[in-house]
């Protein structure tokens, strides 16, 4: 193969690997259903190849399981599972709001960070819940870049599709968000006067009140499973 066409064949996998996530997110690909690698392909208008790579790559990213000669099975993501991740993440991303504080950013650094906090408030002024969850995942994206350290975000970026799974399913039977976008902007303004120790208590509060938050709607529709 030569390099030309092992950059396209990169790009075809990377292509199934965002189809076949949307479909999972959106609901299409239900947790616990099967599929087989040509329903897929036929689906996507793909060839049989970037589906079993993007298949290998999702797995890695526990949205589903690869079963030999059956195809994939699209992963469950229980309450257990999500309180388990939030523990992690919440320790993780404390630490990074601590380390962006460290930073001493000047606010031409840190304006995307407020640029999405702005979005958030504006979001929720006129009850748009879908642009509230893109600038909340900016902004916990934009978090961990400023604390600049790559191990830490790798770790964090593999929970990052099983909470966003979770987050899609609870986005409307959740109040609406005006206590998170406060401690956002409490996050943000003990980032840009670098108060590490703030910003790390802050943030260890707003993630635990959004476990809670989402652990009690799944016990309250009563769904063990996404």
């Amino acid at each position: 193969m030569t390099l030309q066409e092992d950059d396209r064949q990169t790009s075809r996998t990377q292509l199934a690997v965002e189809s076949i996530r949307s479909l999972i997110f959106s609901g299409d690909l239900a947790a616990g259903t099967d599929h087989l690698e040509n329903e897929l392909a036929e689906r996507l208008s793909m060839s049989r190849t970037p589906i079993r790579e993007a298949a290998r790559v999702l797995e890695a990213q526990g949205l589903l399981v690869v079963r030999p000669r059956k195809g994939v099975r699209i992963l469950t993501l229980s309450a257990e599972d999500m309180d388990e991740i939030y523990v992690v993440l919440t320790e993780l991303e404390s630490l990074a709001a601590g380390l962006a504080a460290r930073g001493k950013y000047s606010k031409a650094h840190l304006k995307p960070l407020l640029q999405a906090v702005l979005d958030m408030e504006s979001s929720l002024q006129g009850l748009d819940r879908e642009s509230w969850a893109a600038a909340d995942e900016r902004f916990h994206d934009e978090l961990v870049r400023l604390a600049g350290n790559s191990r830490m975000a790798a770790i964090i970026s593999n929970f990052n599709d099983q909470v966003r799974r979770a987050r899609a399913f609870t986005l409307h039977l959740r109040p609406l968000p005006l206590q998170s976008n406060e401690e956002h902007r409490a996050l943000y303004e003990a980032i840009e006067r670098g108060d590490e120790k703030g910003a790390r208590r802050i943030h260890w509060h707003h993630r635990e009140n959004a476990r809670k938050t989402l652990i009690a709607i799944l016990e309250e529709v009563g769904m063990k499973h996404l």
